[in-house]
């Protein structure tokens, strides 16, 4: 906009626009923007770093099965200089651990085809060709360490040979480790499909999506969470066509997600993400005078103290503070506002208005926000960073399918990433 478009504009024009460059810029507190994203604050205003006052320290725990136990035992009394045997009896008074990784280098397993003249007829015999012989050289562990390491350390093909060459002197080429990745991919496609069946039975589905760059163009890569499965999805498009695929006729009776339009009308009810609608409030706070943005906020403050008290609330206290919460809304709803931001925010909680407390109708079974799906995920957006996409559709979708797997079984507590993948390309 240059002087010529601003004589034009009227005073009322003006001073909305000067409004408007006033309002401060949008954070990762009040807005989706990542933290990273956030300016930093002055060294001299700065909290500083260390332990708080009044923290308490913490040590390393011993681990629990030591390869070797070395007992040291006293040589001398300090008191009269008598030698003390090491056959007197002893009690511990401390223990430590020193801890080291072994060298660690390829296992390699040579296998030679041997031929044999009979005795008998003269004629040359051959030995059969080994299973060893046959397909990759490479052995399901090789294959789970370069699945791990590409997928959940987000490291390139340049990266992951030098990891290799490095760590393990073991040269693999760039196309050795992809054909590679491929077929260790093929193995999380069972295991994938148990997840999707799962998640087609559900009765609460949260989903959420990110960008992502596929063979050079701009794709998505999706989420979907129940309680018994996460299923990832890569997909060219963010239409719901991607939901309406996945779910293959399937409705539950309540979605969580936020409000993107492609996520709405895929179930019964709907409960949309009081997070992301915090934020929102949370700038217009900070950015407008006008009460109502400070009276939303109070109302959230009351509606995540509720989904937080929702396992120790009786069934009645649920009801009433729900009913509480719904006539609080309607009083917001009926203020009358002259400041947009405010109008804004106070629109966007109308048209969600019976999407808002799901979760309080039916407790226990659906969460107020979609934090789950976000921090599903937040791999994939740093896989973005670091990385810059998936250079083959057939990537992306594996990437996702071994993210389907290992998250969904990381749904019961005790599991590891590493083991999951070994396990499943050993099968």
């Amino acid at each position: 906009m240059d002087r010529t478009d601003l004589q034009r504009l009227t005073k009322e024009e003006l001073i909305d626009l000067v409004l408007r460059m006033q309002r401060p810029e949008k954070t990762s507190r009040t807005s989706s923007k990542p933290p990273s994203s956030d300016r930093k604050a002055r060294r001299d205003r700065a909290k500083p770093g260390g332990a708080k006052a009044g923290h308490e320290g913490h040590s390393r725990a011993m681990s629990e099965d030591a390869d070797r136990i070395i007992d040291h035992h006293p040589d001398q009394c300090l008191c009269c200089r008598a030698s003390l045997s090491s056959d007197l009896a002893a009690e511990t008074v401390s223990e430590h651990d020193k801890i080291e990784l072994p060298a660690i280098r390829p296992l390699i397993e040579r296998h030679r085809r041997l031929a044999v003249r009979c005795p008998s007829c003269g004629t040359l015999v051959v030995a059969a060709v080994p299973d060893a012989a046959k397909g990759t050289p490479f052995g399901p562990r090789v294959h789970a360490v370069a699945t791990y390491l590409k997928t959940f350390q987000a490291l390139s093909y340049e990266r992951l040979q030098g990891a290799f060459a490095n760590l393990f002197g073991l040269n693999i080429s760039q196309g050795g480790l992809m054909n590679m990745l491929r077929r260790a991919q093929g193995a999380f496609a069972a295991e994938c499909d148990k997840a999707v069946a799962a998640l087609r039975r559900a009765k609460v589905i949260a989903s959420d999506e990110t960008g992502v760059r596929i063979e050079g163009s701009n794709a998505y890569h999706w989420v979907f969470r129940c309680a018994e499965a996460v299923v990832h999805q890569a997909a060219p498009t963010r239409g719901a066509v991607v939901v309406r695929t996945l779910m293959d006729g399937h409705r539950p009776d309540v979605w969580c997600s936020d409000r993107y339009a492609a996520q709405q009308g895929h179930a019964n009810a709907h409960q949309t993400c009081l997070a992301h609608l915090a934020r929102d409030v949370a700038y217009a706070d900070e950015a407008s005078e006008d009460m109502l943005p400070s009276r939303l906020k109070r109302w959230l403050q009351r509606a995540f103290a509720l989904a937080d008290g929702m396992e120790t609330f009786a069934a009645s206290t649920i009801a009433g503070k729900r009913r509480a919460l719904e006539r609080s809304l309607d009083d917001i709803f009926a203020t009358t506002t002259s400041c947009d931001l405010a109008r804004d925010i106070q629109n966007k909680f109308r048209r969600a208005r019976d999407q808002l407390l799901t979760f309080a109708q039916r407790p226990g079974m659906v969460d107020a926000t979609n934090n789950a799906c976000e921090r599903a995920l937040r791999p994939a957006v740093v896989q973005r960073k670091i990385t810059n996409g998936y250079r083959a559709m057939w990537a992306a979708q594996g990437e996702a399918d071994i993210r389907t797997v290992v998250d969904t079984a990381r749904l019961a507590p005790g599991t590891n990433s590493f083991k999951i993948i070994l396990q499943t390309v050993s099968a």
